[in-house]
């Protein structure tokens, strides 16, 4: 292939991309302590001193001089490889020009393009190191950004990540920028929009960051993400800095992700990032099925333990400020593995997914560890589920940045107890409505696997559920079609009432499910299909709604009736509930209880408070904040989730709890008195 002895400053290729050349130096790559403005933070202080994974500084060496392109790829350069590409352009408003970034490519077109260019000039193209990318963003700059420690208005594109594509809203224009090329000043090295305008595909797999001096590095050989550099547009400032760092799924293509060119081939002197180390959920797992000890036949209630177990002032790569939304499934071997979010705020970028396990025979969950999360992309929500053979599905939702609306909907599935995962893929690529994962998967009695998931945003409520015919190779929504309903007493429409809705199947084959918002007549909302679940009718339910911080849920108990466990009412301002205790009086509780129906959810007995009925005591709820559990009081809130183990035993979990009891416990009246 070509060289450039002749040292040509920068030069102009076939299809008229200008590129100029970069010579080897070495330069301090990352950021820590950061202290930055309060114009890039937004006023969120937990972004002042950047991101963990900008950590540690490392001396970096830059060996051999390459070229760059001055300008993101545009859509007309992209086109002459692709022309197919031109019927999205203008997706979602965005990108209309040949002379604009071009988006909604993922990381294989980005180096297919580069293969074709390297093909049709008989020159070494291919996609910058993450470091390359660095160095060249920097310029010989020490500062947040190539400008200073501020990034003037003219690379501010509608900074409030305040825009998301919403079926359900209005959007206006001029939330919709442009993103045409070389529109700022360019960085000391003639380079151009390397703050913002659209994040960049790099060509490394992305991995920590490690702190003695490095010569090309290249992340690690293989991984789960590929490294975007830059930012872009609908973006805080703080991450269109210099040493932010973000990635994304391979696969994934939004309208957040372009990419740049590199001329030059890869320096033989490449180092590899060692392989991530194993999170402790990953590690020593006993692959063997243990003989269990029989549950009591006598009603059985286990204090609650909690699950969430993050050090305290922790900022990364767990959050100890807020973990919500868990997930809970037993493990062929007898261990416990719960995944749930952790983050600061819930429309961060910084949310992530951690994972614990309880292993067989012990008595406390294990220090949580990150389980899933492309780096600076909100991953809104986690289910998992067992099937009969003993495969563990994760499945969780994927923002293109930092909101819970527009999702894409992803699969992994484990086969050695929770130990290693395989890699992930598509369910839904689309980011949109209908794609965040709901704790509620089951398999129907015609084999197919259904799972809920939200579709909501802005404020529209409701649920929808996927369908898989095969094992979960290929999915299928069959309410997609339908209207937005009218959630109302009577009437009947393509979603679940409700966000966050339970479902169970009925003994004939029809779907139920309870939902939370939208209530009718002042109850939670019912919703029965008698189709798949393309269609649903909407009814009062007899129980009080929930609202934010709570979900209820169903599970289909092998012993036959269906359980639902929900609350008596919000979290901040519950209402209470009768029971009938063993003398035969009723009494008023509040907070989490369960119920049982033996006749498909015409009607509901055995109802109790999840608690051991004893003395007044205080315990932890979500975020750390106390509740008080005895024998007319039990957790306010918390998003629930629910599995029964091989050994029959029932697992609920909250947002912070972990509560085990079995079937007899359930069917037995509270007692009438504190048991002391």
């Amino acid at each position: 292939m070509k060289d450039h002895k002749s040292q040509k400053s920068s030069f102009i290729n076939s299809i008229g991309m200008k590129f100029v050349r970069i010579e080897p130096n070495t330069f301090l790559m990352g950021s820590e302590k950061a202290n930055l403005p309060d114009d890039v933070i937004a006023e969120k202080e937990y972004l002042r001193d950047g991101d963990w994974d900008e950590q540690p500084i490392h001396e970096v060496t830059v060996t051999k001089p390459f070229y760059i392109g001055i300008y993101q790829v545009t859509n007309a350069q992209f086109e002459e490889f692709q022309p197919q590409h031109r019927h999205l352009r203008g997706k979602l408003g965005f990108s209309k020009d040949d002379d604009e970034a071009v988006i909604f490519v993922d990381w294989t077109d980005a180096s297919n393009f580069c293969k074709w260019l390297s093909q049709k000039e008989d020159r070494s193209y291919r996609l910058p190191t993450e470091a390359e990318w660095e160095y060249v963003c920097r310029a010989g700059t020490t500062t947040h950004f190539h400008t200073g420690d501020t990034l003037p208005p003219e690379f501010h594109k509608n900074v409030s990540e305040s825009w998301y594509p919403d079926a359900g809203r209005s959007q206006g224009e001029a939330e919709v920028v442009p993103l045409q090329v070389g529109k700022t000043t360019p960085n000391p090295w003639g380079i151009y929009d390397m703050h913002g305008n659209v994040e960049e595909w790099c060509q490394d797999w992305y991995a920590p960051y490690e702190s003695h001096s490095q010569v090309d590095p290249i992340g690690c050989k293989q991984g789960l993400y590929r490294v975007t550099r830059g930012g872009s547009h609908s973006t805080l400032l703080t991450y269109l800095r210099s040493a932010n760092r973000m990635g994304a799924l391979p696969e994934d293509k939004h309208w957040y992700i372009g990419f740049r060119v590199v001329c030059g081939e890869l320096p033989e002197s490449v180092t590899y990032s060692p392989e991530p180390k194993v999170a402790r959920w990953g590690q020593n797992v006993k692959q063997n099925t243990p003989e269990r000890p029989k549950i009591p036949a006598e009603p059985y209630f286990a204090d609650p333990i909690p699950f969430v177990n993050i050090p305290d002032g922790s900022k990364g790569p767990l959050f100890s400020n807020h973990n919500h939304v868990p997930a809970i499934v037993e493990c062929p071997n007898g261990d416990m593995f719960a995944a749930w979010y952790s983050c600061v705020t819930e429309r961060g970028r910084e949310l992530t997914v951690a994972a614990s396990r309880l292993r067989f025979g012990e008595s406390e969950w294990q220090t949580a560890e990150p389980f899933w999360g492309p780096p600076d992309r909100n991953n809104h929500a986690t289910c998992l589920w067992r099937n009969e053979n003993g495969r563990i599905y994760h499945f969780n939702g994927l923002s293109a940045a930092a909101t819970w609306g527009p999702l894409a909907l992803v699969i992994r599935y484990s086969d050695d107890n929770g130990a290693t995962w395989s890699k992930p893929r598509f369910i839904s690529p689309e980011h949109q409505l209908r794609n965040m994962p709901i704790a509620s998967v089951f398999r129907r009695k015609d084999g197919s696997i259904l799972l809920a998931c939200d579709a909501v945003s802005g404020g529209n409520g409701g649920t929808a559920i996927w369908i898989s015919q095969d094992d979960g190779e290929t999915w299928s929504d069959p309410g997609e079609a339908q209207p937005i309903p009218e959630f109302a007493d009577g009437q009947s429409g393509g979603w679940i009432a409700g966000i966050h809705a339970a479902v169970v199947e009925l003994t004939d084959g029809r779907l139920m499910a309870y939902g939370r918002g939208d209530s009718i007549n002042g109850r939670m909302p019912k919703s029965v299909s008698e189709d798949g679940g393309k269609t649903w009718h909407y009814s009062a339910s007899p129980f009080p709604p929930v609202s934010g911080g709570q979900r209820c849920v169903f599970l289909r108990l092998r012993e036959g009736p269906i359980l639902l466990a929900s609350f008596t009412g919000s979290r901040k301002t519950p209402e209470t509930m009768p029971i009938v205790d063993t003398s035969g009086k009723e009494r008023s509780v509040t907070g989490l209880f369960t119920t049982l129906s033996y006749n498909d959810g015409e009607t509901w007995q055995n109802i109790r408070l999840v608690t051991d009925d004893g003395p007044d005591r205080e315990i932890e709820t979500m975020d750390g904040r106390l509740f008080t559990l005895g024998l007319n009081s039990a957790e306010p809130g918390g998003y629930l989730a629910v599995c029964q183990g091989d050994d029959d035993m029932i697992h609920l979990i909250s947002s912070k709890q972990h509560y085990r009891f079995n079937y007899a416990w359930l069917t037995e009246p509270p007692p009438s008195e504190v048991v002391r």
